[in-house]
């Protein structure tokens, strides 16, 4: 693994927009450090300050005009590849950051005091160390108005292409959300945000997860997933049908999978919503979980009496609408427990995508993804504007049964020879090529 890296920055924004990029991230060969990579691959290291909400230092902006930018980065862990339209991004410094420098005051999307807050920003995510460069684009907090995607060229000639959007990415995002409210009413074209003052213009959609942000609120969506969940998994239920539903499973641990998958997609494509098919559903399921890991496959059902989902003996008690938007609260709250830790992002996944209740085992694939109400549509309608359909929508977007088709819109490599982040959507493609 090479201690540096060739970054290429490639302004793709419409004609006539000056793009400003930053690199942040921790410097693993200098005390996790906060560092700055600036245009002519120097870094800068933020010293602490005496007071709160100090200002930089240098000026760390990439400026790319109408051409490409290359820059050099060290071994970063935790990094960001920042980028904005015509209007520089602001970073202040604060006391007590790692490695004895300052800590980094970034830009947000949810406060709305923040000096960035009306511009027009994005950024992607990357971590290169000792073993290996990973990248991903994220719609994990908000949409932005300014596409990326990224491209990996390894040492053996291997290309890894993730598409983003398109130029018009954002646009489409919202035509989406708004057709959605009017199917159902709930307040997704709400998390479009206005840019105040810009007649008309959207600078971003924000993730139903900071819905609060926006002014509207989500609670009660997910609970009758919940309930139906619970239903199918509680054992001892009048009218439980679990030794066929037995077979089922141990047909699907046969390597069987794509029975339930057909008849899965069999009654989407008859039009049938699968909660209307679940209503009448059996009871006394028996959950199958694999891990991933050598803890294997987790049988998993409620216990007669008792009211948690019991997974490889871990309790699991029902989520709410938030915790299942936010991954990390409630029955998702990682802790100690190894075999907590991997049932966790498998779960939390299977709730998110809404095939918890309709596909007992997991992870499942893409196919069974949001098809069934009530579901993430801010999840589904971001997956769709992407060209190749990847991109982190949610927390856990990684989560895929072995060998399926990968959904978080990652790049990595053991022996990357470059990185390229293509900023704008113009020109934006799907294959693994070189732009």
């Amino acid at each position: 693994m090479p201690n540096s890296l060739k970054v290429s920055l490639v302004n793709n924004a419409p004609p006539g927009t000056t793009v400003y990029a930053y690199i942040t991230g921790l410097a693993i060969q200098h005390s996790s450090r906060r560092v700055f990579v600036k245009q002519d691959s120097s870094l800068y290291f933020p010293s602490n300050p005496s007071q709160i909400l100090q200002p930089l230092e240098e000026d760390c902006a990439i400026v790319l005009g109408s051409q490409s930018s290359v820059v050099t980065i060290p071994q970063i862990a935790g990094g960001r590849i920042w980028y904005s339209y015509d209007t520089p991004l602001t970073f202040l410094r604060n006391q007590g950051g790692p490695g004895g420098g300052a800590a980094l005051v970034e830009p947000s999307v949810l406060n709305p005091t923040d000096p960035n807050n009306q511009v027009n920003f994005g950024f992607c995510e990357f971590t290169l160390d000792p073993a290996q460069l990973f990248a991903n684009i994220s719609y994990v907090d908000f949409v932005s108005g300014i596409p990326a995607g990224l491209t990996l060229k390894e040492r053996g000639g291997k290309v890894q292409h993730v598409s983003g959007m398109a130029e018009d990415g954002l646009e489409r995002v919202c035509q989406g959300l708004r057709e959605q409210t009017k199917k159902d009413g709930w307040p997704w074209e709400r998390l479009i945000v206005m840019k105040k003052g810009g007649g008309g213009q959207v600078l971003r959609v924000l993730s139903p997860t900071h819905a609060g942000a926006a002014g509207v609120k989500f609670d009660g969506f997910f609970e009758p997933l919940v309930e139906r969940a619970w239903r199918k998994y509680a054992q001892g239920v009048e009218g439980g049908h679990t030794n066929g539903h037995k077979e089922e499973v141990k047909a699907e641990k046969d390597g069987k999978r794509n029975r339930l998958s057909a008849l899965f997609m069999g009654f989407k494509n008859k039009g049938q919503s699968q909660s209307q098919q679940s209503h009448g559903a059996e009871t006394g399921c028996e959950m199958h979980v694999d891990t991933q890991t050598p803890m294997g496959v987790l049988s998993g059902c409620i216990p007669k009496g008792k009211n948690e989902l019991i997974i490889g003996g871990e309790a699991f008690s029902k989520p709410t609408t938030a915790d299942i938007l936010g991954c990390n609260s409630g029955p998702f709250t990682t802790g100690p427990s190894p075999k907590r830790n991997a049932i966790i992002p498998r779960l939390a996944a299977a709730f998110q995508r809404s095939c918890i209740a309709d596909i007992m085992e997991h992870p499942s694939p893409p196919e069974t993804f949001y098809c069934c109400e009530p579901t993430n549509h801010y999840c589904r309608i971001v997956h769709e504007c992407n060209l190749d359909g990847k991109g982190y929508a949610f927390a856990y977007d990684d989560v895929q049964p072995d060998g399926g088709a990968d959904q978080s819109g990652k790049v990595n490599a053991g022996d990357p020879e470059e990185f390229i982040v293509l900023i704008g959507g113009r020109g934006a493609y799907v294959g693994d090529r070189m732009p």
